[in-house]
Order: structure tokens, then sequence, then C-alpha cells
């Protein structure tokens, strides 16, 4: 049984059959995410960014700030996957990277600041790649081999789960 205040919109599943319009709409959607989390955001006190979105969970500033740290990795994953053959894709310690100091000590505004420019370049790359780019591959620890197109995938669904599990917060306190 899936954890609905953990995975809001689900687990992410790729799209085995990808079509050039599925990509372009993926693409597109890039440049929403920053604009869209902060129309919902905006009214957030300090206080209520501090708040967990569910018990044991991090807090809004946290989702920020990781959401900022996962694209700069999201981002040269692909550009080495570009330009490498079959990169293996660098994890990181996600858990230990939101319990550093910057995640509570940086106003959410620079992570924010950050993404919106990380996703013009992000937005810039992908724009002009051909079909034949996005059949490239890179070994992931949490996937296995992924084609582009499902890096592409979760680079969205990534960014909609955090944004989601920000929502279902928001809705369930009545702010």
């Amino acid at each position: 049984m899936i954890d609905e205040t953990r995975y809001p919109i689900g687990q992410f599943e790729p799209t085995p059959i990808f079509f050039e319009e599925d990509r372009i709409k993926l693409i597109n959607q890039i440049l929403l995410i920053v604009p869209r989390l902060r129309a919902l955001i905006v009214r957030l006190t300090p206080e209520q960014l501090q708040t967990p979105y569910r018990d044991g969970g991090w807090s809004i500033q946290q989702i920020i700030h990781h959401m900022a740290d996962n694209d700069m990795n999201a981002y040269l994953r692909f550009k080495r996957a570009l330009t490498e053959i079959e990169p293996m894709a660098s994890s990181y310690r996600e858990d230990l990277w939101g319990e550093l100091h910057d995640y509570v000590e940086t106003d959410i505004e620079t992570s924010l600041i950050l993404l919106e420019s990380l996703h013009k370049r992000f937005y810039i790359l992908l724009y002009k790649l051909d079909s034949h780019h996005f059949s490239r591959t890179l070994r992931t620890q949490a996937l296995g081999i992924i084609n582009l197109d499902a890096a592409l995938q979760r680079f969205i669904w990534h960014n909609h789960h955090h944004k989601s599990q920000i929502e279902s917060l928001i809705v369930r306190r009545a702010w």
C-alpha cells in the first residue's frame, strides 16, 4: 500500500511508449515549475515554511532546497548522458543533504532563483535536441539503465511530486 501523504501523485512510472508530442509537453512544463511553486507558497509564513509535510518528513523549506539540489544533479546527468557513453549517474545522500545547515539558514528565495535559472538553461538544452538524443542512456542506482526520455519524465514527476507534498499540507492545514 502506497503512503498517499508521502506520494500524493503516486510513485514514478515511466511511459513505455513515448511520442514526440509528449516530449514537447514535458519540456514545456519545465518553465512552469517555479511560477507554480511560487504561487503555491506565496502566502506562507516563515513558521509554515518550517512545517514538515508529514510526520518525520521534510519541512516545506527543506523540500524547496532539495528540489534545487535535485534539479542541479539532474541537469548534470543529462549533460553527461549527451556527451558520454552510458555514464553512471552519481547519487547523493539527499536525506543527509537535507540535514545540512544551508537547508535551514538559506532563504527559499535563493533556491527559487537557482531553480528559475537552471530551468531556463535546461529548457534551452532540451528544446533543440533531436529525438535520437533522447534515446541516449545513463545508469542509475535507483532505476538501472534509463534513456533520456525516461529521465525527462522522472525530472517532471519529481517536481510535481514535491509540489504535491506541499500542496497537500496546505490543504490539510487549511492555510
